[in-house]
């Protein structure tokens, strides 16, 4: 069953704020998969940090493997619950943001995955297996682990882009086909997603061959969420994205702020989400942060994220 979303974590308290790794102590970059990928991974990242303690913010997301070739640590969940890191990590679907912390140096590569990347890799239900850290051996298909600790074995003498190549072609080798009707389902939910900050549940119903409970179990499976839930989650880390923005206008706000109840109600979903009210998501102070929360990752509809829509008042 779907775990329910919490509403408050002493993980994100105003106190851990101030702990977060300076941006300068941390080297994080992004890289475009390549178009045979793409519709299993959205961004292939490599992180390095060199500080001896490291703190940031993972925001909700659907799933994340990571190749931890330096640092071992934990993430802090918001129900309290603190798991493991691996050499192999799988990061499950999350249905808010949780907190991470690192002894260091820290050095990593990785893959962000999209809904049907989560689903062909792993098999497994993305409700079910949520707000976990698990070892990759015990999740992955074995090219892809393979591949891994053999990337981690020669880590330091490969590059970004020969890492992207390696970890793509084992991707590639270890998928397994999903349901074509489901694949649909998937691509119909981003549509729906991407049409407003607040898209009505009876507009997805509308567009699917499926009824209400059923609906409701294909989303749980694929994104981690019932589908009001994952409005929520995608409404609450727009607005963060939005507002965040040094350029962003009056106008733009008000349309914002028009669809949550208040100010307050805002600010709590964001949190909850995100991790951080829209000051600290623009706060140099939290790099992973800022740039998972990138605006660029939200521009154009994909497999994993629901994109900004042209009309905020919709």
């Amino acid at each position: 069953m779907e775990s329910p979303i919490p509403t408050r974590s002493p993980a994100l308290s105003t106190g851990d704020d101030r702990q977060l790794t300076r941006a300068s102590s941390v080297r994080m970059e992004l890289f475009a998969p390549p178009p045979e990928v793409a519709p299993f991974v959205t961004t292939f990242f490599r992180m390095r940090c060199d500080d001896v303690q490291i703190r940031d913010v993972q925001p909700s997301s659907i799933g994340i493997i990571a190749l931890m070739a330096r640092g071992t640590g934990q993430m802090r969940f918001l129900d309290g619950r603190v798991e493991p890191s691996h050499r192999l990590m799988v990061v499950t679907p999350s249905g808010a943001a949780a907190t991470f912390e690192i002894d260091g140096p820290w050095e990593a590569f990785g893959a962000m995955l999209s809904p049907i990347g989560w689903a062909s890799l792993t098999g497994l239900c993305a409700a079910e297996h949520g707000n976990h850290l698990y070892d990759g051996k015990d999740v992955l298909p074995p090219p892809l682990v393979t591949a891994s600790h053999e990337l981690l074995g020669d880590f330091d003498q490969l590059a970004p882009e020969q890492m992207s190549a390696a970890l793509s072609a084992a991707i590639l080798e270890s998928v397994r086909p999903l349901p074509a009707a489901h694949v649909a389902f998937i691509k119909t939910v981003v549509e729906w997603l991407a049409e407003s900050l607040s898209p009505k549940l009876d507009e997805l119903l509308e567009r699917v061959a499926y009824g209400p409970r059923q609906v409701q179990r294909l989303a749980e499976r694929y994104f981690g969420l019932t589908p009001s839930k994952l409005a929520r989650k995608y409404r609450a880390l727009r607005a963060a994205v939005l507002l965040s923005r040094p350029s962003v206008t009056d106008d733009e706000i008000a349309a914002v702020q028009d669809h949550f109840y208040d100010q307050p109600h805002m600010i709590r979903e964001m949190r909850l989400f995100a991790g951080r009210t829209p000051a600290r998501i623009a706060d140099p102070n939290a790099p992973y942060l800022s740039a998972f929360l990138d605006l660029r990752n939200f521009r154009e509809a994909g497999p994993r994220m629901a994109p900004i829509p042209k009309d905020l008042r919709a």
